[in-house]
C-alpha cells in the first residue's frame, strides 16, 4: 500500500502522518509498515540536537497508526471527517534502543482481540531485524459529536 492510499485511511498529515508504506496486511490479523526515519523530522531540532533520537511516544504513535489501518481494512471501513481514531490504552511499553536518522523502522501490530469496538494489539517496531520498541495498544473509533 504506497502512501496515497494510506491518505484514504488515516486522518494524519505532515507533520503527524509516521506510516510511509505498508509492506503486508492481512486483515483480521496483522500488518507490517514502513517509516523511513530522517533528519528532516520536526522533532530532531530539539530531540535531542547533539544525538537527534525518534521520541519514544513517537514510535508508539507510528505504531498505532499501522494498527488503525488494519482495523479499518479489517473492518472495510475508511476514515472521513466525522470520526477519530482514539488510544483507550498503552499496555507494557518498551523501548530498547534508540531510534535515529536513516533508520527505516519497521511497524508491526497483531490484533490480538476485539470487543465492544475496542481492539487491542501487539505492537512490536525493528531497525534492521532488532526490536526497539514493544507494547500492547488498546484503540477504539468514535464519531465525532
Amino acid at each position: 500500500m504506497d502512501i496515497q492510499e494510506i491518505l484514504k485511511y488515516l486522518p494524519h498529515r505532515y507533520p503527524f502522518l509516521l506510516v510511509d508504506r505498508v509492506l503486508t496486511c492481512d486483515p483480521g490479523k496483522s500488518i507490517t509498515a514502513l517509516k523511513n526515519v530522517t533528519i528532516n523530522e520536526p522533532f530532531f531540532g530539539g530531540h535531542f540536537p547533539h544525538y537527534p533520537v525518534m521520541p519514544g511516544v513517537l514510535i508508539i504513535e507510528a505504531l498505532a497508526q499501522a494498527a488503525a489501518i488494519l482495523t479499518l481494512k479489517s473492518a472495510n471501513l475508511e476514515t472521513d471527517e466525522n470520526s477519530v481514531y482514539y488510544f483507550v490504552g498503552i499496555d507494557g511499553a518498551r523501548f530498547k534502543k534508540p531510534v535515529v536518522p536513516g533508520d527505516q523502522l519497521i511497524l508491526k501490530a497483531t490484533i490480538l482481540r476485539e470487543r465492544i469496538g475496542i481492539w487491542k494489539y501487539a505492537v512490536q517496531a525493528e531497525v534492521e531485524g532488532r526490536t526497539v520498541a514493544v507494547a500492547e495498544l488498546m484503540c477504539t473509533m468514535r464519531r465525532k459529536e
